[in-house]
């Protein structure tokens, strides 16, 4: 191999719909737990049922092939459910973060044409939604109640202690409750759907811009889900136990969880949102084999694990995705942990893993791992797309397989320019090596450009991670008069650290080149996260440009 082009594992994929994995695995285990959620289980049978109901009553509404229904929902027992049931009369899925402010909660609804939006009764979340829907009109808002999905003890304290955290749906034809949706509409009727027709629209910023769908069909997650069967080494004869903190609306935990578990017959232990307590109780309660999370996810646990025992010897698998994972990270988190820890690398439109280290066998570290199962990853080079790199250098990853998108969602141009050859241009910058691993350098649109030189954030911040003391890191470009941009970085620091911002910089001189040194470095107690963990640029962004401005009205007064 002597282009930069690499190959996963061959496996005959055959197209089949998302709700025929849900039907497969009902017959062969139909008392088997499916979901486990605060101590609730829910069996594959009446997992079943309630998918059924909920497809009835969802026609009932007027869902019909081809309508877009939006799940605005944290990791409850309705997610599951109402993404089948969706899917089981034809129509689409439209994955909304429970988080989004109106504005981008509008652009979602609007731009999907989704016309049935699902929600909690959280009044923060049903407010927001309850308000962008009477804007635009939406024909139905149903409100999911979280107290009916807790074991019996649980539910009657929430009742009582969040009474007033509980929101009220309006009264309308417009608003329903889950238990109205599924009352006594008996079954669905058949509808034939087609295995390339679209399952779910997954917005995502892409490589640029506003969020954009992609369009993910039934046999593109279907296959992600099957190659990753074979690429953790098949079915396992005792049942798998998923821990699933990710959010299930996010793709990375629609398949790593959510596909995944119903594939092959595993138990989902949903939790609402990360809380490292919560988190590490769970896990002692429930004892997972499979652990999907992101980096921010097993840095928390490794800060823990260093002082007291955190047991994890159930978990055979966890597995690094969503943001780079800093190579200190994985040593630390399987030193005090003694779990093994694989990094994968996915996106949106490809639903989402393309390539992943393997369970059994070599695991580079800072790498990214092989190709997954049906899989060809090429570097190209990002001025002339059309060129392959040679094996060793730094161009765009694009990727081809059988879990690859069609397009965004009625976004021809954009669709069009995210391709070359066919092949799926990432915006990522990486390499590949003689082995074929994959190593990424990092994202196009966050190069720093430093008087002509292209400085990647994530060189600066894995060699910060080399401090002992340093816990978190972020680094951005901010604007610099001599040299365009300038790297900036934040940090936060390990409990009883000392180290300042000088001594920093002055550790960074021999692991960096003097144009990838930041030009300042802030020491914070928090840095922003996404809602499933993940370091978030676009906060800290935003405070420097608004900096900056402020700066220069000063300066012009």
């Amino acid at each position: 191999m002597t282009s930069g082009k690499a190959n996963g594992a061959a496996f005959e994929f055959q197209p089949r719909l998302l709700t025929d994995l849900l039907d497969a695995t009902v017959k062969r285990f139909p008392e088997r737990p499916a979901v486990d959620f605060m101590g609730r289980i829910t069996r594959y049978g009446a997992l079943a049922e309630q998918v059924e109901a909920a497809a009835a009553g969802l026609q009932a509404l007027g869902v019909t092939k081809g309508s877009r229904v939006a799940l605005c929902l944290p990791n409850l027992i309705y997610y599951p459910v109402l993404f089948f049931a969706t899917l089981r009369i034809g129509g689409v899925v439209v994955n909304v973060n429970p988080l989004y402010v109106e504005r981008e909660l509008e652009h979602l609804l609007r731009d999907s044409g989704a016309e049935i939006i699902a929600t909690c009764d959280l009044p923060e979340i049903h407010a927001r939604v309850t308000k962008v829907a009477e804007r635009l009109n939406l024909r139905h808002v149903i409100t999911c109640p979280i107290a009916r999905t807790l074991p019996l003890l649980k539910r009657v304290a929430y009742d009582v202690v969040k009474r007033k955290d509980i929101a009220r749906a309006p009264r309308g034809p417009r608003h329903l409750r889950f238990a109205q949706l599924v009352a006594e509409h008996g079954h669905a009727s058949p509808v034939a759907v087609d295995p390339h027709e679209v399952a779910v629209l997954q917005y995502t910023g892409g490589t640029t811009g506003t969020p954009k769908a992609a369009m993910l069909s039934h046999a593109n997650l279907v296959s992600n889900a099957d190659a990753q069967v074979i690429h953790v080494g098949g079915e396992q004869p005792q049942q798998e136990r998923v821990l699933g903190v990710l959010p299930l609306f996010h793709v990375f935990a629609l398949t790593t969880v959510l596909t995944f578990a119903i594939r092959v017959g595993a138990e989902m232990i949903l939790l609402p949102r990360f809380d490292l307590k919560q988190v590490l109780k769970t896990i002692e309660r429930t004892r997972p084999t499979y652990f999907p999370a992101v980096p921010t996810i097993y840095n928390a646990i490794a800060g823990v694990a260093a002082t007291q025992k955190v047991d994890l010897s159930d978990i055979r698998a966890c597995i690094s995705g969503g943001a780079p994972l800093p190579p200190e990270v994985a040593q630390a988190f399987e030193a005090t942990t003694g779990a093994t820890l694989m990094e994968g690398y996915g996106l949106s439109e490809a639903s989402p893993i393309i390539t992943c280290n393997p369970l059994d066998g070599l695991k580079k570290r800072g790498s990214a791992g092989q190709p997954f199962p049906g899989t060809t990853i090429e570097i190209r080079d990002p001025a002339n797309p059309t060129t392959l790199l040679a094996l060793g250098e730094n161009g765009e990853i694009c990727a081809r397989g059988p879990q690859v998108m069609s397009g965004y969602w009625n976004k021809p141009a954009e669709t069009e320019a995210v391709f070359t050859d066919g092949a799926l241009r990432t915006g990522d910058i990486g390499h590949l090596d003689e082995d074929g691993y994959l190593f990424i350098v990092d994202r196009i649109k966050d190069v720093i450009l430093c008087s002509g030189y292209n400085v990647y954030p994530r060189v600066i911040e894995d060699a910060l991670y080399e401090h002992p003391e340093v816990r978190e890191v972020v680094v951005i470009g901010i604007p610099d008069e001599y040299r365009g941009q300038a790297p900036k970085a934040f940090v936060t620091l390990t409990p009883d650290a000392t180290v300042t911002p000088d001594a920093l910089r002055e550790f960074l001189r021999d692991k960096i080149s003097k144009i990838e040194l930041p030009r300042e470095i802030e020491i914070r107690e928090t840095l922003p996260k996404t809602l499933i963990g993940k370091l978030s640029k676009k906060e800290l962004v935003e405070e420097e440009r608004i900096r900056a401005e402020r700066s220069a009205l000063v300066d012009a007064g």
